[in-house]
């Protein structure tokens, strides 16, 4: 699980300080505000941990049948006047009941570029739980000082110990270290990993078709639009194995708690080889196809939140996108009850009150405690995005309202209030003058 993040100079962000990060994290707020950035920022990771070329500081995507996500160049990472032109990403994490050799750690780096343009790491810091620390810092014509410990013992100096995927200290450093090397190899390692199990879902998911040919394979990733999100409920149907029909049965619970259909069902289409994903509701069944579009984009929601290996991190974009409110609500009890049951760890950027208030009534019903749901606020002001942590105290209640957080509704309910009162005194005075000018009818002027 991640337990922190920190930006410096990163898009609109200065300096985010060291960003708390819990089993259930919420980003709401303003459009534009640098809510995305921070989820951006643990993408560009994942995609230069991932990239084929080891040699590679930050892959900015780009190029066709590489990576996912492009970023564009680095002045599109660097925020506007930033003075030194240096980008910082760093996070930390913890593996909760983890025996293995490297529980926990932190991974910070700053990059900037060279001569030629490229984007080089600058520094790099890779810290385990223990307090082992190992370093990297760039020098000039491209080598690299090797740093261990708090004290900072230099290990010498080479181009041969330049960081590999930003993640990752080469081979010849992890000779230079000696006995500490076997740690550092593990560090990465471990970094690596978490990065490889963030799973990510945006708010514009893939539409659904009427029937879908299955390749027999289990797919790694449900895709940034969901568009693996059938082959996934395909794979989970049709493949023999002991957890078999265990993401169906999950999406079906979810479906029918949040009153939108009580089963998901995957049927063959005769001998075709074809498959199509037919929705019980009511007791009438429909293609998934020919359903309301809230059920097919709420649909990756649920099959990410099952599909998710423990231990590893979902991050969503706009989960409640074309939902009703009741189903928007339910979907906070789905992020906290998965959470806690299949140790997953959910990071959701969202604009719905209906989510965030379910969260407060979840706090105030102990289903969740208020330091496992971490609820940031995020606005921009003089170009710079601002971060504000909101606290909840044990029943539920927000114990810093920010101004206009979800609108003005109690100003809202002031002005209807404000204006019934002026509407029925009007009426009143009009019904008034009406009644009084019957009962004292004007006389006819008198005859000459």
């Amino acid at each position: 699980m991640l337990t922190a993040l920190q930006l410096r100079q990163f898009k609109s962000w200065q300096d985010t300080g060291a960003v708390a990060l819990a089993p259930v994290t919420m980003l709401l707020g303003t459009n534009s505000s640098g809510k995305s950035s921070l989820i951006q920022s643990l993408l560009l990771l994942k995609q230069t941990a991932r990239s084929p070329d080891r040699t590679v500081h930050l892959d900015l995507g780009g190029e066709e049948g590489t990576a996912s996500f492009h970023f564009g160049d680095f002045a599109s990472l660097l925020k506007q006047g930033a003075r030194p032109r240096r980008v910082g990403i760093g996070f930390s994490f913890a593996r909760r009941g983890s025996t293995e050799r490297v529980a926990s750690g932190r991974f910070q780096a700053s990059y900037g570029q060279s001569a030629s343009g490229a984007v080089v790491v600058q520094e790099l810091t890779l810290e385990d739980g223990d307090g082992q620390r190992f370093r990297a810092v760039r020098r000039e014509k491209g080598s690299y000082g090797l740093l261990l410990g708090a004290a900072n013992q230099s290990q010498g100096h080479s181009p041969a110990f330049c960081p590999e995927r930003s993640i990752a200290l080469p081979a010849h450093a992890i000779a230079q270290l000696g006995a500490a090397g076997a740690r550092a190899e593990d560090l990465s390692l471990a970094i690596r990993r978490e990065l490889e199990e963030i799973l990510y879902l945006g708010p514009l998911r893939r539409r659904p078709e009427r029937d879908y040919q299955w390749d027999r394979a289990r797919p790694g990733e449900i895709g940034s639009d969901g568009g693996r999100c059938i082959d996934i409920l395909l794979a989970d149907a049709l493949l023999p194995g002991p957890e078999r029909h265990a993401i169906v049965n999950g999406v079906s619970h979810w479906l029918q708690r949040m009153g939108i259909a009580q089963q998901l069902q995957v049927r063959p289409l005769g001998r075709s080889g074809r498959y199509e994903l037919v929705i019980d509701q009511e007791a009438v069944a429909a293609n998934l196809h020919d359903v309301g579009i809230g059920l097919s984009q709420v649909l990756p929601v649920l099959t990410v939140a099952f599909f998710a290996p423990p231990g590893s991190t979902v991050i969503l974009e706009e989960p409640e996108i074309h939902l009703h409110p009741l189903a928007q609500s339910v979907l906070a009890e789905l992020l906290v009850e998965v959470s806690q049951s299949r140790r997953v760890q959910f990071i959701v950027e969202t604009h719905s009150e209906h989510l965030f208030r379910r969260m407060q009534t979840l706090v105030a019903r102990q289903a969740i405690a208020p330091a496992d749901c971490a609820l940031y606020f995020v606005d921009k002001r003089a170009g710079s995005s601002q971060l504000r942590r909101l606290s909840l105290d044990d029943y539920g209640r927000l114990l810093d309202w920010p101004e206009h957080f979800f609108g003005n509704a109690m100003g809202d309910a002031e002005e209807q209030a404000r204006l019934m009162f002026e509407r029925q005194m009007l009426e009143r005075q009009m019904a008034e003058r009406q009644r009084t000018g019957r009962q004292h009818p004007e006389r006819p002027a008198a005859r000459p």
